[in-house]
């Protein structure tokens, strides 16, 4: 991204500790959102009868909108300002919310979700920069901190809670998205209160090009993570798409509470190994996060097979520990490789193979339950997540024994 920031942008060091709260608010109701359907998802699906391939497309449509979104818009507000672009999200997020609470079938809900993901991926970007900025300045590892947590934890609480209110009244759906949309209108409103942090700035046009690169000096590296990244993404849909609707169909389980839980626990696990691995190597942490994705993807389908949820959910925890390890790792091990105004090319890149893990296998998992049952397909599912994960420790091996020549050459190809 360009970065047209003065050494401290006006208005951020005035900027009371109101305005990165209400900043943080609004970008975690756009979570506790997309969290908050992961157990509507089979409210949804016993209301109007859908097959489990309908249930996934719903969920995993979310995936295009957000990636569609994050490589169109995710440079703009560096031209535009923080607040329009925020603003703008946060209305589009708002339609979102009504279009769940007034759903008359499948397509809705469907159409609701793409919105959903435009919203946050028009969003994201600006949100982490614009936390950053209205942090003190003496605290500012607190703006990724809170995003960090307002992303990660904004999922697992967001499903966790919808699941509460499944599990407690027959409206569920009514009482969470009339909270998540006064949430979003209170989070607006603290939006347009807070002082821009980013001056306007020519190109907003020409940022709106996608770019996905990934230079020489990275492709090394690059390679050998994007296998386990889409591997740890895949157990996020896994875990989002498939395993609330699995606590009724495969372990027999009529609670609203469980099918929250089952969409709590690997994002929960995952924001906290991810602000606990800060300080760990970032090679150490792709190993460690490898190696808990072949097992997590194991303790997943072993559960299913065995009709243990318990197990299921152990494996879950360990799915969530692979995320927040191996994904943080893979960007600490990539982006510093790069030059500054290469940076935002090689992360839209790993923005195309996170989401595409994330939405494509678990559509494609959904279509194939319709013809061999849940059970198998878990088991086709994960693996495939070990494949991958096992790609990627194979290579990072091969990283383990490079020569310091070759290291050197790497250097050089950085900074020549």
């Amino acid at each position: 991204m360009p970065t047209n920031e003065t050494d401290e942008p006006a208005g951020a060091s005035r900027a009371p500790r109101l305005a990165l709260a209400g900043a943080a608010l609004a970008f975690t109701s756009m979570y506790l959102a997309a969290g908050a359907l992961t157990p509507l998802l089979v409210v949804y699906k016993e209301q109007w009868d859908l097959a489990p391939s309908q249930l996934t497309m719903a969920f995993a449509v979310y995936a295009i909108g957000f990636l569609a979104a994050a490589l169109v818009l995710g440079s703009l507000s560096d031209h535009l300002g923080r607040r329009p672009v925020l603003i703008g999200a946060l209305v589009v997020q708002l339609v979102s919310n009504l279009m769940f609470l007034v759903a008359p079938d499948v397509g809705w809900v469907i159409a609701g979700r793409i919105v959903q993901g435009l919203a946050s991926g028009a969003a994201t970007g600006a949100f982490t920069a614009a936390l950053v900025e209205l942090a003190p300045p003496h605290q500012k590892r607190l703006g990724p901190i809170l995003g960090s947590v307002g992303l990660t934890g904004g999922l697992a609480v967001g499903s966790l809670l919808a699941g509460l209110a499944i599990q407690l009244t027959p409206s569920a759906n009514t009482i969470a998205f009339v909270f998540l949309s006064a949430l979003t209108v209170v989070g607006g409103i603290a939006v347009a209160a807070a002082p821009e942090t980013m001056r306007r700035s020519p190109g907003a046009l020409r940022s709106m090009i996608p770019n996905v690169a990934i230079p020489l000096a990275a492709r090394v590296e690059f390679v050998a993570a994007a296998p386990v990244v889409a591997a740890v993404w895949m157990l996020a849909g896994l875990s989002g798409g498939l395993a609330p609707s699995m606590v009724h169909s495969v372990f027999g389980l009529d609670s609203g509470l469980l099918d929250g839980l089952a969409g709590f626990i690997a994002p929960a696990v995952s924001v906290i190994i991810g602000l606990s691995f800060a300080r760990v190597p970032a090679r150490t942490a792709m190993t460690i996060g490898i190696y808990a994705a072949i097992l997590g993807s194991i303790g997943i389908a072993g559960g299913a097979s065995a009709g243990s949820l318990a197990t299921m959910f152990i494996g879950q925890a360990v799915a969530g520990l692979a995320f927040g390890a191996a994904f943080t790792a893979s960007l600490g091990l990539v982006i510093p490789l790069v030059a500054a105004h290469q940076r935002a090319g090689v992360v839209a890149a790993v923005y195309v193979v996170s989401y595409l893990g994330l939405g494509v296998p678990v559509v494609l998992a959904g279509q194939l339950t319709d013809v061999l049952g849940v059970v198998p397909t878990v088991g086709w599912y994960s693996a495939v997540v070990v494949l991958l994960a096992l790609f990627s420790l194979l290579a990072q091996e091969r990283l383990k024994r490079r020569t310091p020549l070759q290291e050197s050459r790497q250097t050089h190809a950085v900074h020549p």
